[in-house]
C-alpha cells in the first residue's frame, strides 16, 4: 500500500500518541505521514475581531509544535506538514485527505481517557459522522510502544449481519501491505435481558456466529489464512475485555449500518467495544448501498 496518512496534531501527551502509532502505520504500508495542525478560521464572531497580531503568534507557535513532533518521528517515514484554518478541527482534517486521497485519518484520544483506553471527543464524534475516510481512534499511551513494533496482528471484528464487504476488503489490503496475520473476531449475543432463554440464545448465537465467521474467512484472498475467534461474556465489554491483545495490534470495525453510504457512524456495539479495547480501531465506512454490517 501507499498513500498519504493524515494524523491529527495537537501539543498534548495524545496528540503524540496519534503521531506515534501513524508513523508505525506510514512506516509499515509505506505510506507518506501528513501531520496537520488545524488553526481556528478567520470567520470568528464580530465580537471577537480579528488581531493580526495574536493570528501570526498563534501560527507561529504552531510551526513549532508540529516541528517538534515531526522531529520524533523515524527518520524512514516521508513526513509532511500541514498547518490550515479551519472552522473546526474535524473539517480541516477531512479536507486535507480529500485534497491528498488519504487511506486515514489518524487522531488520539480525548483529554480525560485513561492509559490504554479510549475516549471520544467533540473532535472524534464529527469525524465519525461526516468522514468518507477510515478513521484510526488511538488510545492514549501509544506511544509508549516501539516503533520497531510495527503492525503485529489485524483483528478484524464480524458483524453478525451481511454486508461486510468494505471491512474485509480494507482488511485484506491492510494485510497484504503490513504482512500483519489477520483474527476475524464474533462477538455472540450480549447483554441480553433478564427474563431471556439465555442459554437458547447463546446457543443459535454460537452457531450463527460460527457461520458469519466462515463467511468472512472465505473472503478472504487465495494463500491468506486467518485465525477465527467468538468472544463470550455478560456483557460486550465482558467479552472484549477477556480477549487477548498483542502489543502493535490493531482492531478494525465496520461503520453501523445505520450510517449512509460512503460514510462513518459507531454503531451501538462497536461504542462498548471502545471501552475495554487497548489498541488503536480503525472504523471504517460503508461504500455500498445496501445495509452494511455492524461491529
Amino acid at each position: 500500500m501507499t498513500g498519504h496518512i493524515v494524523v491529527g496534531y495537537t501539543a498534548t501527551k495524545t496528540g503524540r500518541d496519534a503521531v506515534a502509532f501513524a508513523a508505525r502505520l506510514a512506516a509499515a504500508t509505506g505510506a507518506v505521514l501528513d501531520v496537520a495542525v488545524i488553526l481556528p478560521s478567520d470567520g470568528r464572531s464580530v465580537i471577537t475581531p480579528p488581531d493580526a497580531s495574536y493570528d501570526r503568534y498563534l501560527r507561529e507557535q504552531a510551526q513549532k509544535w508540529i516541528a517538534a513532533a515531526i522531529d520524533r518521528i523515524p527518520a524512514h517515514v516521508v513526513a509532511h506538514a500541514h498547518v490550515r484554518p479551519s472552522e473546526s478541527f474535524a473539517e480541516g482534517l477531512i479536507e486535507i485527505a480529500d485534497a491528498l486521497r488519504a487511506d486515514y485519518i489518524v487522531v488520539g484520544a480525548a483529554d480525560g481517557a485513561s492509559r490504554g483506553r479510549h475516549r471520544l471527543g467533540a473532535t472524534t464524534t464529527e469525524l465519525l459522522h461526516s468522514s468518507d475516510v477510515p478513521v484510526v481512534l488511538v488510545p492514549r499511551g501509544a506511544r509508549k510502544i516501539a516503533s520497531e513494533v510495527g503492525i503485529s496482528r489485524l483483528t478484524v471484528a464480524v458483524g453478525t449481519r451481511p454486508g461486510a464487504d468494505a471491512l474485509m476488503t480494507d482488511a485484506e489490503a491492510l494485510a497484504a501491505s503490513t504482512g500483519a496475520p489477520v483474527r476475524l473476531l464474533s462477538l455472540l449475543p450480549v447483554d441480553l435481558p433478564p427474563t431471556a432463554d439465555t442459554a437458547a440464545i447463546r446457543i443459535a448465537g454460537s452457531t450463527e456466529a460460527a457461520e458469519v465467521l466462515a463467511a468472512a474467512r472465505t473472503q478472504l484472498p487465495e494463500g491468506m489464512t486467518a485465525e477465527v475467534v467468538a468472544a463470550e461474556g455478560e456483557s460486550i465489554e465482558d467479552a472484549v475485555s477477556q480477549l487477548e491483545w498483542l502489543p502493535g495490534e490493531v482492531l478494525l470495525a465496520g461503520s453501523s449500518r445505520l450510517a449512509q453510504p460512503r460514510r462513518l457512524f459507531l454503531g451501538s456495539t462497536a461504542a462498548k467495544m471502545l471501552h475495554e479495547v487497548p489498541v488503536p480501531v480503525i472504523v471504517v465506512p460503508r461504500t455500498r448501498q445496501q445495509e452494511g454490517g455492524e461491529a
